[in-house]
């Protein structure tokens, strides 16, 4: 079976402090090659805070065809005008979700590594399920580690779309892509790249074709 190509979902920093100066960057970053999505996630802040955040970030991604997803919150997502919403476990179920977002918006499920879920959520409706975490990360508490061969599997028995997410960046990318997950969620492996996040996304498409090669 033909694995399908992988290509970059991008999470924003966990803070933006500067939002101008965030707004220009990512403007390069989405400029220097192939990304599909970009997650809004801020935890912890008040919704005028999101608010602000999105009115920055939609025009630059969608200008782009990057799609934007809202983390956590299907209410503010379908309020702000974001392309969907990404829902965890202990946030709202995909129902409420689907319901609040309406059919026209993407909802995708946290799965950690759980078979069993993803296949509740590809079920349900689910526009993509999200896997991890697949390597050490500092950007959240993960409550689970997944194994590359989950993304294999997934891609034998499922149509639903899954993104690998957790710890990962351009030095491991490359076994994310062979392992064939559609997605390969990036957030401090973009903005914490040491020459700068446009470069980050260069070599991490760089990997991921290599990687896709290799399968």
């Amino acid at each position: 079976m033909a694995l399908p190509p992988c290509r970059l979902y991008l999470i924003t920093p966990p803070r933006l402090d500067d939002l101008a100066g965030f707004g220009r960057t990512l403007a390069h970053t989405l400029d220097a090659g192939d990304v599909a999505a970009l997650q809004v996630r801020l935890k912890d802040v008040g919704d005028d805070i999101v608010a602000a955040a999105a009115e920055v970030i939609l025009p630059i991604a969608q200008a782009r065809g990057v799609a934007v997803i809202l983390n956590d919150r299907p209410d503010l997502a379908a309020r702000l005008g974001c392309d969907g919403v990404h829902v965890g476990q202990t946030d709202a179920s995909y129902a409420e979700a689907r319901r609040i977002v309406g059919p026209d918006r993407m909802v995708g499920v946290t799965c950690h590594d759980s078979l069993h879920l993803a296949m509740e959520a590809a079920e349900a409706g689910a526009d993509y399920v999200a896997f991890g975490a697949f390597f050490p990360t500092t950007t959240k508490n993960a409550s689970a580690r997944a194994e590359l061969d989950l993304l294999t599997g997934w891609q034998s028995d499922m149509l639903t779309p899954c993104v690998a997410i957790g710890g990962i960046a351009a030095a491991n990318v490359r076994e994310i892509a062979r392992a064939g997950a559609d997605f390969a969620a990036v957030s401090a492996g973009v903005w914490a790249y040491p020459d700068g996040p446009s470069a980050a996304v260069r070599a991490l498409i760089h990997e991921i074709a290599a990687g896709v090669a290799e399968r």
